[in-house]
């Protein structure tokens, strides 16, 4: 039967890429808040240490786009912890730039930023579950701009997407070794980030979202949570959509009123 500790991570291991600031470090803190013993893998020294102090984890800074560096980093967070039993990939970069003017370098960065870590360190660490017999669970942090248009972010987008087919697929190839894969795509999500983009915006974003508000790192921490728990068992080659209903608004917006309409939604005033 069912019960509480079902939903709780004392013993397993986790590594969060990214982690030092934004959804990264709230999904660190809501896997160490349930039992899990945090490394937190982070480009920036300072807030990858700021971070794991924080969740009482290891610190282990990392440029996740670099095999050298996640094989030094998956050492290194093994011989701390043992294997791995969870692993959030939530590292990632994105510019707007239209597609016309985007070079070569700035295509290869996007990408390396948003997929290629992914395969990365997927691999390294599901090698070393499977080398062990072990098992676990794989959790990407993808966005909505995986599953429609995103005008100036292109590259972005369809590495975004790469990753939503990529849980699909290592979903399947990773069953037989018990490692689930699942994703996490996000919309608008209040974060250092965003807030340095666009400073005090949060309400003028909240009536694009059906829940009439942008969404909190928690938020997306409790599905990571979830995903990693024995309450997803289950569950495995999924993208759960942690975005408020914006990805089944498809168009319609909160009119002046407060009733839908489709397109976008005029001034209010």
């Amino acid at each position: 039967m069912l019960s509480a500790d079902a939903a709780r991570l004392d013993d397993k291991i986790a590594v969060v890429t990214g982690g030092g600031s934004g959804i990264g470090r709230g999904i660190a803190t809501g896997l160490a808040a349930f039992g899990a013993r945090v490394a937190i893998w982070e480009q920036n020294a300072e807030t990858c240490r700021a971070a794991a102090d924080e969740v009482d984890g290891l610190a282990v800074p990392t440029d996740v786009r670099d095999s050298a560096a996640i094989a030094s980093a998956l050492a290194a967070t093994t011989q701390e912890y043992g294997t791995v039993d969870i692993l959030v990939n939530n590292a990632g970069g994105v510019f707007a730039q239209p597609f016309l003017e985007t070079s070569e370098g700035g295509f290869d960065a996007l990408h390396r930023s948003n997929l290629k870590h992914v395969l990365l360190c997927t691999q390294a660490v599901a090698r070393r579950m499977v080398a062990d017999g072990h098992g676990g669970s794989v959790i990407s942090v993808t966005s909505i701009e995986g599953v429609r248009a995103a005008p100036l972010y292109a590259a972005y987008a369809a590495a975004k997407a790469g990753v939503i087919n990529l849980t699909k697929t290592l979903a399947l190839e990773l069953a037989p070794h018990a490692i689930r894969v699942n994703a996490i795509a996000p919309d608008i999500t209040w974060t250092e980030g965003l807030e340095s983009l666009a400073p005090g915006a949060s309400d003028a974003m909240g009536p694009v979202v059906p829940l009439g508000r942008v969404g909190h790192v928690d938020e997306c921490a409790g599905v990571a949570v979830f995903l990693a728990s024995g309450l997803s068992s289950y569950v495995t080659g999924q993208t759960v959509h942690v975005d408020g209903g914006t990805s089944a608004s498809m168009g319609w917006y909160h009119g002046p009123d407060d009733e839908y309409i489709l397109g976008p939604s005029p001034p209010r005033g």
